[in-house]
């Protein structure tokens, strides 16, 4: 794979099947991540399995967006999707999970998948004109949140 479009890591002094609990329960990240404010399984899966499909809500500010996910890896160590909207690809997200003598260390990364045609369409629907740098600012504010409900 190529190099992510934005990255982010940090170390929590929590174990790392929290943290993995957490990163891939979808109303949990609803709490944690900035820009996605929750979602739902689709089909009969109800946690994050391999092939697992979830609508994702997302917004920010006053704009509000949809988009369907399908998870790529589920645990231990990783939990990672790749996104789509309106059937196009969107962007792939990770999060590694590497235990730590201290707890362990979340590297989340993401990379933007959207044909060069397709993002005037998604900086209208977003607002968000510079998405590598929006990414890299949003991470920074997730794994932050993460860090402080692993260890509370």
């Amino acid at each position: 794979m190529s190099a992510p479009d934005a990255q982010g890591q940090i170390d929590v002094s929590a174990p790392a099947d929290r943290v993995y609990g957490l990163v891939s329960d979808l109303p949990g990240m609803a709490r944690l991540a900035e820009e996605f404010s929750g979602g739902r399984w689709l089909g009969p899966d109800t946690a994050a399995r391999v092939g697992a499909r979830f609508r994702g809500a997302n917004r920010r500010g006053v704009r509000f967006w949809t988009t369907v996910a399908t998870v790529t890896a589920a645990g231990p160590d990783r939990f990672a999707f790749r996104v789509k909207s309106l059937g196009l690809p969107v962007s792939d997200w990770s999060y590694e999970i590497t235990p730590t003598e201290t707890g362990c260390r979340v590297v989340e990364s993401t990379w933007d998948r959207r044909p060069a045609w397709f993002r005037p369409l998604t900086v209208l629907a977003t607002g968000v004109a510079d998405r590598k740098a929006r990414n890299q600012t949003n991470i920074a504010t997730t794994l932050a949140r993460l860090k402080a409900a692993a260890e509370g």
